[in-house]
């Protein structure tokens, strides 16, 4: 479920205490009693946030949605992966991971993280903010080369993109990339400058438009280990080829991009339609249920042709495979096969809350919506066990 933010309901979430510490450091409310203030009822501090003046306020306000944002599984692991590459000593980590995991939930570590561990909290938003990106592009092949991270390198990928976006769509005239190490992976986050736009906004209590020049984005992962790029760009699908092209000249030193393998992995999704077919899974997965939510039958004889099947699977987990059997009697099943489905798993993250709804969809022949991150993993992991997930050809042996 989508996490929607306001100031009231992060005041609500977020120990009294800390914050007095995150105001009294910028020296606001210091005869505010933060302490006669009932915890979850913040509607005298809110009163007295609203009396700040708008710029005061909306600088603030920028900084608390980032740590709304880092208040879940997500961005705590995100932390994590940072305070790993940041704290030089074992100990002093094992300490940092021991004191946030005693906190009593994921407002109060994010904020401690953005209060005393500043180095650790602008990398960490990165890595959140990928984890969350839909729609990745892996390229594989690739010689499991050390990734560039000198200076020399990055001005080279920031010239490279700056002008492939300036002469084929007219922006990118000025781009900047930062490299961040994550365990065994290199992230390069790229920033071309965007179209110039106007919007509308609200400057010193005036309604008007304002021109800006906006980034955005081109996010590369790079695995030594597994000769891959992982890349992120809401573009044109045209330049995804000459993007991984310039990642590899620039950072890879390659002359140029090594031909990709055709991906043979195809989902099997047929099986579905039986209802004597299980999901599998462990209880140490968290996974304590999976149902179908939506079907797409397409024709094996006149391409286009599709039936759509959905239903109520929340109150009976066989709905779906239950309207099915509904209309088998007029329709010839062997000539339709599952091109698309609709899961809903249920998944136990935390043992003191209920279980969190995950809902993802899969496409024939081999395109899926869940991410790669920790729970997401978990349910691939699921669709392999149950015979669904395909699984990369393996090289035959010497």
């Amino acid at each position: 479920m989508a996490r929607h933010y306001s100031t009231k309901s992060f005041f609500r979430h977020m120990p009294n205490a800390l914050l007095a510490r995150y105001f009294h450091e910028r020296n606001l409310f210091h005869k505010f009693d933060f302490a006669a203030m009932k915890e979850g009822n913040p509607s005298a501090l809110f009163e007295a946030w609203l009396s700040l003046p708008n710029e005061q306020r909306n600088a603030m306000d920028s900084e608390f949605r980032e740590i709304f944002d880092m208040s879940c599984d997500k961005g705590f692991t995100a932390i994590l992966h940072e305070a790993d590459f940041q704290f030089n000593d074992k100990a002093a980590l094992s300490d940092f991971v021991e004191k946030l995991s005693a906190l009593t939930n994921h407002y109060e570590r994010a904020m401690i993280t953005f209060l005393e561990h500043r180095n650790c909290w602008k990398v960490a938003t990165l890595f959140y903010h990928a984890d969350t990106l839909p729609y990745w592009r892996k390229r594989k092949n690739l010689p499991q080369k050390q990734a560039a991270v000198d200076e020399t390198s990055i001005k080279h990928l920031e010239t490279l993109l700056s002008e492939y976006f300036h002469y084929t769509e007219g922006r990118g005239n000025n781009c900047v990339v930062e490299t961040y190490r994550r365990g065994e992976l290199d992230y390069y986050f790229a920033y071309p400058e965007d179209y110039s736009r106007q919007s509308i906004e609200w400057v010193d209590g005036q309604f008007d438009c304002r021109p800006h020049n906006p980034a955005f984005e081109v996010i590369y992962v790079y695995s030594q280990k597994e000769g891959s790029i992982d890349l992120n760009f809401r573009g044109n699908y045209k330049a995804i080829e000459p993007l991984q092209g310039m990642f590899a000249q620039a950072i890879l030193k390659l002359d140029e991009l090594p031909p990709n393998p055709i991906d043979t992995r195809v989902y099997d999704l047929d099986p579905l339609l039986q209802k004597s077919f299980d999901f599998t899974y462990t209880p140490a997965s968290g996974i304590e249920s999976v149902v179908i939510r939506k079907l797409r039958l397409s024709s094996r004889v006149h391409k286009g042709d599709r039936i759509t099947l959905e239903a109520d699977a929340e109150n009976d987990p066989d709905a779906v495979l239950l309207l099915l059997d509904r209309i088998k009697a007029s329709l010839p099943m062997h000539l339709y096969h599952v091109t698309q489905v609709d899961l809903s798993a249920s998944v136990k993250i935390d043992a003191e809350k209920p279980a969190k709804k995950v809902s993802f969809r899969i496409t024939y022949p081999n395109s899926c919506t869940l991410k790669y991150d920790e729970v997401d993993l978990k349910l691939r992991n699921m669709l392999e066990a149950s015979g669904v997930e395909p699984k990369e050809l393996e090289s035959a042996a010497a």
